[in-house]
Order: structure tokens, then sequence, then C-alpha cells
């Protein structure tokens, strides 16, 4: 049997830079205070007019390729996950392929918000596992939210942002007993209707009236309840590690959404884990949605966190609400 280990990975993230000052000259009040002493954020990357979602996508698979010494036209499979995608349809995954040259590839969007690279981990990692003819799947994580912001509206144009992270999934031996170990998937659809961007789909095409009404826009409708994300994550990683046979302090390095270091010090401070085993980067990036789990792994792979032998947990939530989570023993 042959099982998915993390070989390489990679990020991107536009050049231009939105600091705090920029809102408290936009909306006319100090909001730099707030997200410095509530969120962490101190800037957050935009992309230019002419740069999108496949752009950034590109970058960070380009990156990851090169880092695990692989081709592009190597790839047997691209997974991407986004909702902020460069078209409705086709997907974005068949841009990011063709530019590549992953001439061999096969691919798919999906789209569970934020959660969506953990997703796509648990996928690319299954096909593996199901397929012996799969031997290299990228799975990327791509979000240029910019371009749906109410730029009136404080409480989303402040904290969103752009980027992407990508990860090489590689075939080995299930005898090494690394790689991936476990993962879960939970949805809470009810709240399906309380963030998001309503307009564009089926239900509600782009026309002039809704354009003036900025239903294309990224909304928050109704505000969640603040401990769900730190309740609904320290669940799933004492149900993760149920299922693998360890204890929460066994693992090395969390990586979880990155829209709130507060939910995130509250879950480690659940399961009595220190906070520093949770690599955080919205302090300089924003909020990246489904890009902000592997630009954290990236963030600790470029400054040699992470060790052979570490258990890394990737917990992930979003829109729909979708949640997932993902064990993985670093090769």
């Amino acid at each position: 049997m042959q099982n998915a280990a993390i070989v390489s990975v990679g990020a991107s993230a536009p050049e231009r830079r939105i600091t705090n000052q920029y809102f408290n000259d936009l909306l006319g009040e100090d909001v730099d205070t707030w997200l410095r002493t509530n969120v962490h954020i101190y800037e957050r990357r935009w992309c230019a007019p002419d740069e999108s979602t496949a752009d950034l996508c590109e970058r960070a698979a380009r990156q990851a390729l090169d880092r695990a010494g692989i081709a592009a036209a190597d790839l047997d499979l691209i997974v991407l996950a986004t909702d902020t995608p460069e078209y409705i349809s086709p997907s974005t995954a068949a841009i990011v392929q063709h530019r590549l040259g992953a001439k061999n590839a096969g691919t798919f969007d999906i789209n569970t918000a934020c959660a969506g690279f953990v997703t796509a981990l648990d996928i690319g990692a299954k096909y593996i596992r199901a397929d012996e003819r799969y031997r290299h799947v990228l799975v990327i994580g791509g979000y240029a939210m910019s371009k749906h912001l109410n730029m009136s509206d404080k409480k989303t144009v402040t904290l969103f942002a752009d980027g992407a992270g990508a990860a090489v999934l590689r075939a080995e031996s299930a005898d090494k007993g690394g790689g991936f170990l476990g993962s879960e998937l939970r949805t809470m659809g009810q709240y399906a209707d309380w963030m998001g961007i309503y307009a564009g789909g089926a239900h509600q095409p782009v026309d002039a009236g809704v354009l003036s009404r900025h239903e294309h826009q990224l909304q928050f409708v109704r505000k969640f309840p603040p401990e769900l994300n730190a309740e609904t994550w320290s669940d799933m990683v004492r149900a993760l590690c149920a299922r693998i046979g360890v204890k929460p302090a066994d693992v090395q390095h969390f990586f979880i959404t990155q829209i709130n270091i507060n939910s995130i010090w509250d879950t480690l401070d659940r399961l009595e884990i220190p906070r520093e085993r949770a690599t955080t980067i919205m302090h300089h990036y924003g909020y990246t949605g489904s890009a902000c789990i592997p630009m954290a792994l990236n963030e600790a792979w470029e400054n040699n966190r992470i060790k052979p032998g570490d258990l890394c947990f990737f917990i992930g939530s979003g829109g729909g609400l979708a949640f997932a989570s993902a064990a993985f023993r670093w090769g």
C-alpha cells in the first residue's frame, strides 16, 4: 500500500502592502488600535488591479514544485481550493495547470471556503492512498478576497487579504508510518446565510441592481457565536487524536485558520497546549482564507521549525460553515 506525504510547500502574496493606517484614513477613525489589540493584524497584502487568484496560485505552485525537485509534467492531479475563483466556470485549477505545463495532471476546484486547503489535502491524500496511478498531487489554496470587499464596510475590509499556498503530496510506502494519518470533515449548514458572497451564482445572477446593493461583495450578515470556532476546533483535535491514537500534547505543530488569533489561543488553552505550537501569519498578511493554512505551513518550513517525525495538525474553518481537520507525520 502507498500513503501520501507532504514533500514540499510554497507560498505567494501580492507585493502591494496595505497598512492599518490606510484604513484610519479611509474610514476616518482609529481602527489600527482595535486590529492590533484584538486580531493582531498590522498589515495585509492586496492584489494589483491586473492580478488575481490564478496568478497567486501559479507562483505558489512553482515554488512548491521547485522545492520538491519535480517537473510540472510529473503531476498526476491538481486540487485547487478557493472561494474567489478566476471565473465561475471554467475552474481555476485548469488555468493553473495550463500555465504550469502540467500536461499529465487532471484538475478540479473545490469550494469549502476557508476550510478549503485542508479539505483539498484530505482529497489529495486519499487519491494517492486509493489508486497507485497517483504519485504526485499538487494541492493549492488561493484567495483574492480584496476583489470582493465593500470599501465602506469596516467589518470586512480591514480583515481580508490575498495570498496562495501550495503543497506537493507524493506517494510513499505506507510501511514508513509517516505521511497522512487521518482526517475529518464537518459542516454546519444552518450558518450558510450568515456570511458569504451571495450574488453571481444561479440563485442571484449579477446585474446592475445587485451591484448597487453590494450583494456581489463579501458580507457578514449575522454575528457568529464567539466561542464557535474554538469549541469546534478543540473538539476536532480531540477526535482526530483519538482516531490516530495520540494525545493533543503529542502534536508538535498546529496550523489553524487565521481569522482571529484569540480563537487559536483559546483552542490551545482548552487543549492545555503551549500557544507557540501554532504558527500565526495574520500579523503581516491579514486574513487569507483558504490560503492562510498553507502560508503558515510555509512560514514554519522556511524557518526550519518542522523536523522529521513531527506530528502536524491542520484545522480549517470557513463559510458554510465548513470545518476540516487532517493529521500528517512529517517525513
